[in-house]
């Protein structure tokens, strides 16, 4: 698989004689060239890769180049063709490029300059750049996020018209509201004629975006199919309990490249999953995790923590332990979310190691009680539907 290909050495700026800082918009890049020494050009030119190749093969065809540029609506395609050409190339988060706090004039010129003497400096890090793979599959997977999403608001929307208009909604279980004969029902309540075209326009949204995450799912599994090393990956994932068939292909598309992670702390880092930190001297103060990254994926994290917790007898008793240092009203959140930090060193084991997880046997526990799974509403680690996305 090219994923392989994409595995880069460490930056070492003395290896390098020339530092190139592109900022790049949709029609043109800013650049900046320097060395070890001096600022040696800066000019701008049209958005095309091979312009600033050719550029660069005519002023610097005997000095090895480095490039880099900020992550952004642009992707990958530049960092492909320098690497193409043989040039080393960092891509880089732009929250990640430090800033002078008493800066108040921002340009390009100015931008691709930081660019340059941060790279020739050594500060800056470069994000793991998928391949063509990850990249298709990650568009598969948010697109079939997107849908789900406008599920959910087409869902809300029929609620919020019947309650306004004083309609009650069929009598359904609580399990099955939204079955195709709830849908059949909604289409012959009783109401006004344009009440009655506004809740059908919703209700076929609501059938249009379950169709198309429906045909989304189904070429998810087909591309992965198609891919040993993506197919392979998601095997291994669900052999991890709670985790199912959606959150393992999100994880693989999200995380990309096993062989990129460096270690067991870097998947919860990148998940957002770690407390934050503000210490100084004898003085340390922690707080609440940091939240940083994919905000679908972490909550598909956590419910299917607590999906594990219900088939894990070891993470129901890590569950109970943390539950139980904590005061009540936050009990639950605490320990939910440590779960689904403990599930972040599953998937790295199982992902490096690249073999199926084994679950240990032999360890008895008390199902849980409706007050320990008994979270705040509308938090991030509420209980939901575990089955959404842990089955």
């Amino acid at each position: 698989m090219e994923s392989a290909q994409m595995l880069q050495p460490v930056f070492v700026p003395r290896e390098f004689e020339v530092f190139a800082g592109l900022d790049v918009d949709k029609t043109r890049i800013a650049v900046t060239f320097t060395d070890h020494n001096r600022l040696l050009k800066s000019l701008q030119m049209p958005y095309s890769s091979q312009h600033l190749l050719n550029y660069t093969r005519k002023q610097f065809a005997d000095r090895r180049v480095a490039f880099v540029y900020e992550a952004g609506p642009t992707g990958f395609g530049l960092h492909d063709d320098l690497l193409a050409a043989g040039h080393r190339c960092l891509v880089v988060a732009p929250s990640m490029v430090p800033r002078a706090p008493g800066q108040r004039v921002k340009t390009n010129r100015i931008d691709s300059r930081k660019l340059s003497e941060g790279l020739r400096g050594g500060q800056l890090n470069s994000i793991h750049v998928p391949s063509l793979a990850y990249r298709h599959l990650r568009h598969l997977v948010q697109l079939r996020d997107s849908h789900v999403r406008q599920m959910m608001a087409a869902k809300y929307r029929i609620k919020a018209l019947l309650l306004y208009e004083g309609i009650p909604f069929p009598e359904a279980p609580a399990s099955n509201q939204w079955s195709a004969r709830v849908l059949h029902k909604l289409g012959t309540l009783p109401c006004t004629a344009a009440v009655g075209f506004k809740l059908n326009s919703l209700v076929a949204s609501l059938y249009f975006h379950q169709l198309e995450a429906a045909a989304t799912q189904k070429q998810i599994r087909r591309f992965c199919q198609q891919d040993p090393e993506l197919s392979r990956s998601i095997q291994y994932l669900t052999t991890i309990p709670g985790i199912g068939w959606i959150v393992a292909s999100h994880l693989v598309a999200r995380l990309g490249d096993w062989r990129q992670i460096r270690n067991v702390r870097q998947i919860a880092s990148f998940l957002g999953l770690v407390s934050w930190e503000h210490s100084t001297g004898d003085q340390v103060q922690r707080g609440s995790i940091t939240r940083t990254g994919d905000v679908r994926l972490r909550n598909k994290l956590v419910e299917t923590a607590w999906t594990a917790v219900r088939k894990d007898p070891e993470l129901e008793e890590f569950y109970r332990r943390i539950y139980q240092r904590h005061p009540r009203p936050i009990a639950a959140r605490k320990a939910i979310v440590a779960v689904a930090r403990k599930l972040t060193t599953r998937i790295y084991s199982v992902l490096k190691q690249q073999r199926p997880f084994r679950l240990k046997t032999g360890v008895a526990q008390a199902p849980l009680t409706p007050e320990e799974t008994a979270c705040p509403r509308g938090r991030l680690d509420q209980p939901q539907n575990e089955g959404t996305h842990g089955s």
